[in-house]
């Protein structure tokens, strides 16, 4: 047989076994879980408290390994350099995995990253020591009026929601407050417990199942006020325009397979129909909005040039 006749047929037994070892997938090999910011934040609580199901769901394990650092950019890296064979997903948070394509070069290709599915959008507030002399969140304005750069706001990084919050209200209310990254939100409630800042960014979610005692939040960032802290003022409501939530779901390499991207997808789909996750979900004070990936990723382009505009805002005004 001539080579020419046998390039098709090799071609053709490729195709065959490569449609094979999509329909095996994923066996029972683990599909390793990478989360983009320290253990006990929401971002975590929400994937760990989702990975029993979806091992239910494609019948095998899902390991979680937490990769924190700049707002989420090493887990992303991580990802983009994993094999595409669907045995590595991450974390996706927006809106730091859009805005530090605004602010910086990321060490890896946004491009090559599709969502999955969004399965929290949660909106964000700030929180206080209990003890702290801010009742209000006109109270802190306040006093950054008169002390500019004196506030000081912890967040999970450059660009992430806290971040973009921070930005806000600087604009909205002509101030100048000073913002300390952390690697996630149990590193930023220690400093604050402790004394080191004067308030942190969290999320609703996050500050549903703090402790009260220790601490308060001063309002919520969101159009209307979350089922989670139907008592808690949006900002809107004392008069700044700060509007700004946490989008989290999952993400895989776009060489992944779509077969094997749509099964990931059905998977988080079901798991977040189960009664037994929607009830755990609730304990864990998880806002849980799901989105398709092909949903979330059409209506990101929007939301990057909205926070353009945010950090375009702030950078006209030093």
């Amino acid at each position: 047989m001539s080579i020419t006749k046998t390039l098709p047929l090799a071609a053709a037994l490729f195709a065959s076994a490569a449609g094979m070892a999509h329909a095996e997938w994923p066996t029972d090999r683990p599909i390793e879980m990478i989360v983009a910011f320290a253990p006990g934040g929401g971002t975590d609580i929400m994937l760990r408290t989702l990975a029993p199901y979806l091992e239910t769901e494609l019948e095998t394990q899902f390991p979680v390994l937490n990769r924190p650092g700049a707002a989420g950019e090493i887990t992303y890296t991580a990802l983009s350099q994993a094999r595409p064979d669907g045995y590595t997903v991450s974390s996706l948070n927006t809106p730091g995995f859009l805005t530090m394509q605004i602010n910086r070069e990321p060490r890896f290709d946004p491009a090559d990253l599709c969502p999955i599915a969004r399965i929290v959008e949660d909106p964000g507030t700030f929180i206080v020591p209990a003890g702290s002399d801010y009742q209000t969140l006109d109270d802190l304005v306040a006093y950054a009026k008169a002390n500019p750069g004196a506030v000081s706001i912890g967040t999970t990084g450059v660009g992430t929601d806290e971040h973009m919050a921070l930005l806000q209200l600087e604009q909205a209310a002509d101030i100048d407050l000073t913002a300390v990254p952390f690697g996630g939100a149990n590193e930023a409630k220690t400093a604050l417990l402790g004394g080191h800042i004067t308030a942190i960014g969290l999320n609703v979610g996050e500050y549903a199942t703090a402790d009260k005692d220790a601490m308060r939040a001063l309002a919520q960032f969101a159009e209307e006020r979350s089922v989670l802290a139907p008592d808690l003022p949006t900002a809107s409501e004392q008069g700044y325009d700060v509007i700004m939530s946490s989008e989290r779901g999952l993400a895989a390499h776009c060489d992944v397979p779509q077969e094997i991207r749509d099964r990931l997808a059905a998977a988080v789909d079901a798991a977040l129909a189960n009664p037994e996750f929607k009830a755990q979900a609730e304990t864990q004070s998880l806002p849980l909005s799901f989105q398709s990936g092909t949903e979330w990723q059409a209506a990101m382009p929007a939301r990057l040039e909205r926070f353009r505009e945010i950090f375009a805002l702030i950078d006209e005004e030093q």
